[in-house]
């Protein structure tokens, strides 16, 4: 009990969808719930581990499936709310939590009673005993307590909780000295001069952030959480975009009590200790062990060659971009300078604007945010998949700003809920995410409630928000996640949504951004905001023109953070690295992506993926996942596009699996062959 009332977090919610009841739940409720979900857990796993009857799938594996509900549902929760709209005692619960979690989670996962009765379980299974979907759930269980070191004696056991443990919070400390870094170093300008080249909504922007700091008449631009700061394609004033750099790239690697280099330094050499206790010779292969690649030698077969020719059309692009300014020097009468990373952008936009006729600016008011989401977003999703969409303002949210719809099939038959929380604060975390709120399961008789993170400056009162075309291709990409999970149609939680392979749950994100400039798609939502003009057709063809245009710098920046996560996660059990930096600057000159212009997309400091997002060894999923959508998009052009019957081809043979099967046998099922490299090799302008 919380001030006379009970914890909403310890109940069942009464809210359609069984959303959250975010109006009464308050931060003291967590440690609560939390706490409770814990101890009913481990007495849930406790019985089904000393269950004197003959192991069965009904009295151990779907028991499993059915324990845990009060944890699961309260770190739902909590985990959202850490994410989108924090505070320091949130972070502080986090802090205090993690090796408590990380505890309890290894009191299931490393109990080999349990482990022994689900190897019963699986090797008792015949053909005709279960269904397709319960016999994969339990080798998916039985794989899970294999890896995680069921089989290990006690002492290694011990061993293992204790490193679990405290990389459990390593990686939080990782998070939150990131999350201040970020804040703390938000860039102050004190005249709009300074922004040129800013529009009039981005400036009132800046204007909002400065007001909400309390400091009037001022101008803070707030950093993002990848290297290349957008704002950097607009600032005509090179100081400023040199300070908005700088201070991107020195977050958490400052030497102050912040400093994320120590702490990646216990962070790696622990995960390596752990993979030789488990049998690995590294990190990277342990995590790559349940993946969809299977084996670090299979990401280096398709990721690193293409280090080679991204490093190709870099050159090419440098030499234009140093063109570009010793000619604009010398016509202003100023001496040239050389190209730096925060001239790459602007000069790089200049070229696009002069090559293909776009002026990135001057899109924007095609670009207006709502219209983005029903006429593009929610419209492109109707035409394919016949779903329709309703706001519910009658619903609460975790935020002021959230806003919530409801999703309906064709015939009005109720999906889920969807949370769209679109603008960037000092209380929420850098980038894009999609999370689950309440999971699709048809043994609990749940729907999804699923909710997508963006992080767009909010304008002033009354202005309108205007995307970056950029910021339109993270919101169709972050709505093919929340696909994923409206779309899912399994039966047992574990198996549900997103919950698929980490080299596989990008590709339905990706795939999705192939509507953005589809004719029916792109006429429909791109119409100016003062004339109500629909976008030229024209510009339309000269933005797909331009689609490979600087992928030498985007396959590099990407390949470097890509091959970094690699190089840090190979390093063998036993070593530890004295200085990150040192390591940070060899791994990318032995991998051939040092140069002077383009660092990687994240640096190891503020590399929160890998070293506080689960992806660690993993970062390589994003182009792997590539590999899929780029074939799939084949598809679609060769098979008429966007119509109903491919868009319920791909939502059944794909969005709802989940993992319910293998991965790569659904997208087999839906292309009729293993994917092939040539199409991404296309896109990204890597063949000759």
């Amino acid at each position: 009990m919380t001030g006379g009332m009970t914890n909403p977090l310890l109940i069942e919610s009464s809210l359609p969808y069984n959303l959250p009841d975010f109006a009464r739940i308050e931060t003291d409720h967590y440690r609560e719930a939390l706490l409770a979900g814990i101890a009913e857990h481990r007495d849930e796993i406790d019985a089904i581990a000393n269950n004197p009857e003959a192991p069965t799938f009904d009295n151990t594996v779907a028991a499993l499936e059915r324990a845990g509900r009060t944890l699961h549902r309260a770190a739902m929760v909590f985990f959202n709310k850490l994410s989108s709209d924090s505070d320091d005692q949130l972070r502080d619960l986090d802090a205090e939590f993690a090796p408590i979690l990380s505890a309890h989670h290894d009191a299931l996962w490393l109990n080999g009673t349990m482990h022994d009765r689900v190897e019963a379980v699986h090797a008792a299974i015949r053909e005709d005993s279960l269904d397709d979907e319960s016999r994969y759930l339990v080798g998916r269980y039985l794989v899970r307590f294999q890896l995680a070191g069921a089989g290990l004696g006690d002492d290694q056991k011990a061993e293992l909780s204790a490193m679990n443990q405290r990389l459990a919070e390593l990686t939080t400390r990782f998070g939150i000295n990131l999350f201040h870094e970020t804040t703390d170093l938000a860039v102050v300008f004190d005249h709009a001069e300074e922004l040129d080249g800013l529009s009039a909504g981005e400036l009132s922007a800046c204007a909002e952030a400065a007001a909400h700091r309390q400091l009037a008449g001022k101008y803070v631009v707030s950093l993002v959480l990848y290297s290349v700061h957008p704002f950097l394609a607009r600032l005509t004033n090179r100081e400023s975009r040199r300070r908005v750099y700088a201070a991107t790239a020195q977050r958490a690697n400052r030497g102050n009590d912040r400093d994320n280099n120590p702490v990646v330094r216990e962070i790696t050499a622990l995960r390596a200790k752990r993979a030789g206790l488990l049998g690995f010779d590294s990190h990277a292969a342990a995590s790559v062990a349940d993946q969809t690649a299977g084996s670090t030698a299979a990401i280096e077969e398709v990721i690193y060659p293409l280090a080679g020719p991204a490093l190709v059309n870099l050159e090419r692009e440098a030499t234009d971009l140093q063109q570009v300014i010793d000619e604009t020097q010398a016509a202003s009468g100023q001496p040239s300078f050389e190209l730096a990373p925060w001239d790459w952008p602007f000069y790089a936009e200049q070229i696009r604007r002069s090559r293909f006729d776009i002026d990135s600016a001057a899109l924007r008011p095609y670009f207006e945010c709502d219209r983005v989401l029903f006429d593009g977003v929610f419209h492109a999703a109707t035409m394919l998949y016949g779903v329709t969409f309703s706001e519910r303002t009658d619903l609460q949210g975790y935020h002021p700003w959230v806003r919530i719809f409801e999703v309906f099939e064709t015939d009005g038959t109720a999906i889920g809920l969807f949370l769209h929380d679109v603008y960037t604060r000092d209380a929420k975390r850098g980038g894009a995410w999609m999370n689950n709120l309440v999971d699709q399961s048809h043994l609990f008789a749940e729907r999804p409630v699923i909710c997508n993170n963006l992080n767009v400056p909010r304008p002033e009162p009354g202005a309108p928000t205007l995307l970056t075309l950029d910021e339109v291709r993270t919101m169709f990409h972050e709505f093919g996640h929340a696909l994923h999970g409206l779309f899912s149609d399994a039966h047992w939680p574990m198996l549900s949504g997103t919950a698929v392979s980490r080299d596989f749950v990008e590709f339905p994100s990706q795939v999705n951004e192939m509507w953005i400039t589809w004719p029916e798609v792109i006429e429909n939502y791109a119409r100016h905001i003062d004339s109500e003009e629909a976008i030229d057709p024209a510009i339309v063809d000269r933005i797909r023109a331009s689609e490979s245009f600087n992928e030498g710098f985007a396959t590099t920046e990407y390949l470097a953070a890509a091959l970094l996560d690699q190089e840090w996660h190979k390093i063998p059990p036993g070593s530890e690295v004295d200085d990150p930096q040192a390591f940070e600057a060899t791994a990318l000159e032995r991998t051939g992506l040092s140069n002077p212009w383009v660092a990687p997309r994240y640096r190891t400091t503020y590399f929160q993926h890998t070293f506080a997002g689960g992806y660690d060894a993993g970062y390589y999923s994003y182009i792997w996942s590539e590999v899929l959508d780029a074939d799939t998009v084949q598809w679609f052009k060769e098979h008429d596009g966007l119509t109903r019957d491919n868009g319920d081809r791909f939502r059944r043979e794909l969005l709802s699996r989940g993992h319910t099967k293998d991965p790569l046998e659904s997208f087999r099922e839906f292309r009729g062959r293993d994917a092939e490299l040539a199409p991404l090799l296309e896109r990204r302008g890597l063949v000759s």
